[in-house]
């Protein structure tokens, strides 16, 4: 058995990603490799965060207690946990389940590709972020058409950034592309405006959804 540092898990819709809308139950883990500006979830990187310490059956009970089939993995950074890929292993042993793993693009994806029920939402860190330099170049050149590269902006500087890095890594073509503003900072106006004057194609406008039904300050959403 694997010991993991849980921060929480809840049920709640995805707020972003391709299966926005839909229902899930989140697992997050403790602790961040990086410290992005805008971070919304500090209260899981602190060292004296509440962390429950459990097992991968522990968390698959956890799961199927709850009934939902999309499984979002996240933090912090998921992917620095130790064995991690003794949970994903785990939880897609059954085939109800559906992974989708949240990761700050820093950390190597491919050991983890296990099947195609497990998805990586990446982010691509921008200027804006203060972890530009953070990113794993081997992550967004071998996305495939489950994954999803998604930039968050907080100015036309970032978006600048965005537009470059798909075309550098050609990721238009190989999988899904999300923009989202930094809540507060950006205008998704201004987004819409860039994409018509880029002709953005096949890029998609996302705003995290959950900000706007629930309080942007609330947890476990």
């Amino acid at each position: 058995m694997a010991e993991f540092k849980v921060v929480e898990i809840f049920e709640s819709i995805n707020g972003e990603g391709m299966k926005s809308g839909e229902l899930a139950v989140f697992i997050r883990f403790f602790g961040c490799n990086l410290r992005c500006t805008y971070c919304d979830t500090l209260y899981a990187l602190e060292k004296d965060a509440p962390v429950t310490l459990m097992d991968e059956e522990e968390i698959y009970k956890r799961v199927k207690e709850t009934g939902i089939k999309n499984v979002t993995i996240t933090g912090g950074e998921p992917l620095i946990q130790k064995d991690i890929e003794v949970l994903f292993r785990r939880l897609l042993k059954d085939e109800e389940l559906f992974l989708e793993i949240e990761t700050n693009g820093s950390v190597e994806v491919s050991p983890y590709r296990i099947n195609d029920r497990i998805t990586f939402t990446l982010d691509y860190k921008l200027p804006g972020s203060g972890a530009f330099f953070a990113m794993e170049g081997k992550n967004f050149q071998n996305v495939n058409k489950n994954d999803t590269v998604k930039f968050v902006v907080s100015d036309l500087m970032d978006l600048d950034t965005a537009h470059q890095k798909m075309l550098e890594y050609k990721l238009i073509k190989n999988c899904n592309i999300i923009l989202s503003p930094v809540f507060g900072s950006i205008e998704a106006e201004t987004i819409v405006e860039y994409m018509k004057n880029k002709n953005l194609n096949d890029v998609r406008l996302q705003l995290q959804i959950h900000k706007f039904i629930w309080d942007p300050d609330k947890k476990g959403v």
